[in-house]
């Protein structure tokens, strides 16, 4: 398959016909392209804040519930262009408030995957940003997803959650890891990308990072964001030595383009260089608590 991942510049919607045809655009591109799975970024939905003006934009709390009040409409926008185009696309996340688990009263970060059927299947995020849990209220939702497509099996780590390794091991059936991010700081894109690769190298799996790139001054939660798009697998036999498969210049907005064989995956899994899926486990026993010995 050919899988193609964003780097997304957030925009001043005039009106939602803008937003339908920037969204169509971006789609029609990556189709024109050959692209069978596309990925947009964490939070690439908080420009539809803007709809509601720039003042409701600039507000973290009010910016929240904006966006969320437009979620219904962004995703019969997605689920037409999945099956217009017969494309799986994983939408831009963003904060949502219906369908929560029980006793969860905040907005979580919900990234929503359509299948070119227009069969939408929704991840939230697992683990808050500091930013999110102390300044923007922002919660963990509902528990990790497996999705089963025709593409493979597809599992999501919302930005943050790709650099905790567990959260990478319940989705070790996963053929394909999608990582939408958005980073501020050039640290916080390097986290994680190197959180990408590493679930990529653990899971023997494809990873597929998007970012947010470029300057949104309305917005106080997303107003620089650093990143760029980026296709993992891990270095090992019919993967690059690198375990880059695919990496989009450093803020450039775009779509960044990669080849994936699942075969391929199989194949390492099965009778890689090194078989680190299935040596998970051997690492019972031996990842207690370091002795600690006492050198002179």
């Amino acid at each position: 398959m050919k899988i193609a991942t964003a780097s997304y510049p957030l925009d001043v919607l005039p009106d939602w016909a803008a937003y339908e045809d920037k969204l169509t655009a971006w789609v029609s591109e990556a189709v024109d392209a050959g692209a069978d799975l596309l990925v947009f970024p964490e939070y690439a939905a908080m420009e539809l804040a803007t709809l509601a003006g720039l003042d409701v934009a600039g507000d973290l709390e009010a910016s929240l519930f904006a966006v969320a009040d437009r979620l219904a409409d962004a995703d019969a926008l997605h689920a037409h262009l999945a099956s217009a185009y017969g494309v799986h696309i994983l939408a831009g996340s963003g904060p949502a408030t219906d369908a929560l688990p029980e006793g969860v009263t905040r907005p979580v970060n919900r990234a929503r995957l359509f299948s070119p059927s227009g069969a939408c299947g929704v991840q939230d995020k697992q683990i808050m940003t500091r930013f999110e849990a102390e300044e923007w209220d922002v919660v963990p939702g509902g528990p990790l997803q497996l999705f089963e497509t025709s593409l493979g099996k597809i599992g999501i780590l919302i930005c943050y959650d790709s650099e905790f390794p567990l959260l990478g091991r319940a989705l070790a059936e996963a053929d394909i890891l999608l990582v939408p991010s958005v980073t501020e700081a050039m640290s916080g894109y390097s986290r994680v990308r190197i959180g990408a690769q590493a679930r990529a190298l653990e899971n023997q799996c494809v990873t597929v990072m998007s970012s947010v790139v470029g300057a949104a001054a309305w917005s106080p939660a997303v107003d620089i964001s650093t990143g760029a798009g980026g296709i993992f697998g891990p270095p090992d036999r019919g993967f690059p030595d690198t375990g880059v498969i695919a990496l989009g210049e450093l803020n450039a907005p775009g779509w960044v383009y990669g080849e994936v064989d699942l075969n391929v995956i199989a194949a390492v899994r099965a009778d890689g260089v090194v078989l680190n899926r299935r040596h998970w486990t051997l690492q019972q026993g031996r990842a207690d608590p370091a002795t600690v010995t006492q050198l002179a």
